[in-house]
């Protein structure tokens, strides 16, 4: 197989790259990244010292490519499918870049404060830098409602790279810190997402690994149990 995707089947960015992989049905292996396994943990470090997952690599060229929008960008490159997820136009692709970053800057980076803050122990919680991630989500989902104004996908008619990066990051973020009633375009935008083969591929094999997530108890019973 030339292409091997380092990853863990619960984690965000992760998904933001495999929703890119099956949109164009492009042939890959999953390895599995055990940060708790030393030979495991030490492999990714020797592949990318930052520790950091997803990381892909080229069999065909030995190349270590990091970094979630950097692969998907690779991948439009140098293994090319149907679907062109980084448009040709240079206005549009700033637009798709833009906001490729902010569901991983606004999104993702906020959910994940909130996630983690769970996960400390007793008597290290930071409560101030949960209240500053909830109010950056609530920041972030009035734009998003905003941009999605006209809107099928993050951008415009066409799925993209944004919409790679929007899936994860709204997924888990709105189990932690839920969409407001005066965002229905978000909310209807998440359900179209939710309606795409890629989307309910990552989500189908994630789901053994649901149990889990920090705040499962909050996950609704669709994604968890597969349940309608």
């Amino acid at each position: 197989m030339t292409l091997t995707l380092h990853l863990h089947p619960l984690a965000s960015f992760c998904h933001k790259v495999l929703i890119a992989l099956y949109e164009n049905a492009t042939p890959f292996e999953a390895q599995v990244v055990d940060f708790s396994d030393p030979g495991s943990a030490a492999a990714q470090l020797e592949r990318w010292p930052v520790g950091k997952i997803p990381v892909l690599h080229d069999g065909r060229t030995d190349r270590i490519v990091p970094e979630t929008s950097i692969i998907i960008e690779y991948l439009q490159q140098h293994h090319p499918g149907p679907a062109r997820l980084i448009p040709e136009a240079d206005e549009a692709q700033l637009e798709v870049r833009l906001w490729d970053r902010f569901f991983d800057l606004y999104v993702s980076v906020p959910m994940q404060k909130i996630v983690t803050d769970r996960l400390r122990p007793d008597g290290g919680q930071d409560p101030l830098g949960v209240a500053e991630a909830r109010a950056g989500l609530d920041t972030a989902y009035a734009m998003i409602e905003r941009q999605l104004d006209g809107k099928v996908w993050a951008t415009g008619d066409a799925f993209t790279l944004a919409d790679c990066a929007a899936l994860p990051a709204l997924f888990f973020a709105a189990i932690v810190h839920p969409f407001g009633a005066d965002q229905p375009r978000l909310a209807a935008y998440f359900e179209r997402l939710l309606a795409r083969p890629s989307v309910r591929r990552v989500i189908d094999e994630a789901r053994p690994w649901f149990r889990f997530f920090p705040y499962v108890e909050a996950m609704p019973a669709r994604f968890r149990d597969g349940a309608d």
